[in-house]
């Protein structure tokens, strides 16, 4: 009897010790942390940026936060007594054993985010340097349509004068601008032009287009019309690519490309803002576009509404000044602009690149 009880009070320790010992939070919280944690960046990361095309709307200054680490600490500890004790009755009255089983466990969650606002010149070289042409063409070359690359990302082509709705540079399209669009959109689409880009230095590069031999009629005159609106030589397939508002000969093609932060001013000149503020002169009312003789009215780039009540259905929403301004989660196109806005932002990294956000999670049992 005696060395029964004390078998099983051996037995019940170790295999409680060794529970403890197997237990381990690591690997259990990497799946969840790394889905959440990509969520949360990605969730502020849309929030920061439609609350600064609001604000830059309201001619308010925008803030831009870079989260430059995370480090997600838990900690899980845990004691467990075990005290047993045994008596004959000869020795003791009444005798028997007694066995005892106490513990403590305690889990903690102290997660340390490292935010740095983005200025001076980390500012001017994000925000305020024009987007190179070569890297804007990338994006094209990568399968983005050149209609939308080139309405939201370039003033000009050749002279050809885009829209621009931010600032005191307020101004309608040029009447060419939009058909030029749409034909090289067509063009692009059939996949009867090919491009090749070879970089000369980091704002110049040589492009050179291929055109199939057999081109149905229509596509061939759309593809003349894009050379004459833009001035360039029918028998030439190798143009000059620069940084500029206007070529000096018929084999150059010269785009004037904005920055980032002209991207978002022109974008925030979209949003639908209240009547009453309007008339308090808060802010201007929303720059229409001019429709072209004899096509309908261009689409806008974004829709974004505002209500006074928080929207039930937003793919985004966020407050400001009483009001809620937000995009329609049913909006696919509108969507699909925002979500496309982290492309255009790295087209202006340098080469002396930060590293992303480093995720730094120990994890202790």
């Amino acid at each position: 009897m005696i060395r029964t009880d004390r078998f099983l009070s051996a037995w019940l320790l170790i295999s409680v010790a060794g529970l403890t010992g197997c237990f381990s939070i690591g690997p259990r919280s990497l799946e969840r942390d790394r889905f959440d944690y990509t969520t949360a960046i990605s969730d502020s990361w849309k929030d920061q940026m439609l609350l600064n095309m609001v604000k830059i709307r309201y001619a308010d200054a925008p803030v831009f936060l870079d989260v430059n680490s995370i480090i997600s600490q838990y900690a899980l500890d845990s004691a467990i007594s075990l005290n047993s004790s045994w008596s004959s009755p000869k020795e003791g009255f009444g005798g028997g054993n007694i066995l005892g089983i106490g513990g403590i466990g305690r889990y903690f969650d102290r997660p340390t985010i490292t935010y740095s606002p983005m200025t001076g010149e980390k500012f001017a070289q994000k925000l305020m340097n024009p987007i190179p042409p070569p890297s804007l063409l990338s994006l094209v070359q990568t399968g983005f349509p050149i209609d939308l690359v080139f309405r939201l990302c370039i003033h000009a082509i050749n002279g050809v004068q885009n829209r621009f709705g931010g600032g005191a540079r307020i101004r309608p399209a040029d009447p060419e601008f939009y058909p030029l669009l749409e034909r090289m959109r067509k063009v692009q689409s059939a996949g009867v032009m090919g491009m090749r880009i070879k970089k000369r230095d980091k704002e110049e590069a040589t492009l050179e287009l291929f055109f199939r031999e057999k081109v149905d009629p229509p596509l061939e005159a759309d593809i003349l019309s894009t050379r004459q609106t833009l001035g360039l030589d029918p028998r030439t397939h190798e143009f000059r690519v620069f940084y500029g508002s206007f070529s000096t000969n018929d084999k150059e093609v010269a785009i004037l490309t904005r920055s980032v932060l002209e991207v978002l001013s022109d974008l925030a000149s979209y949003i639908e803002v209240p009547d009453v503020h309007v008339a308090e002169k808060r802010v201007n009312s929303t720059l229409k576009d001019q429709p072209v003789a004899g096509a309908p009215p261009p689409v806008p780039l974004i829709r974004i509404h505002s209500t006074q009540e928080r929207p039930s259905d937003a793919f985004i929403s966020i407050p400001y000044r009483g009001y809620w301004f937000w995009i329609d989660d049913k909006d696919l196109s509108s969507k699909r602009l925002f979500s496309s806005l982290m492309f255009v932002f790295t087209l202006t990294e340098t080469e002396t690149k930060e590293g992303a956000p480093i995720v730094t999670i120990p994890v202790g049992g």
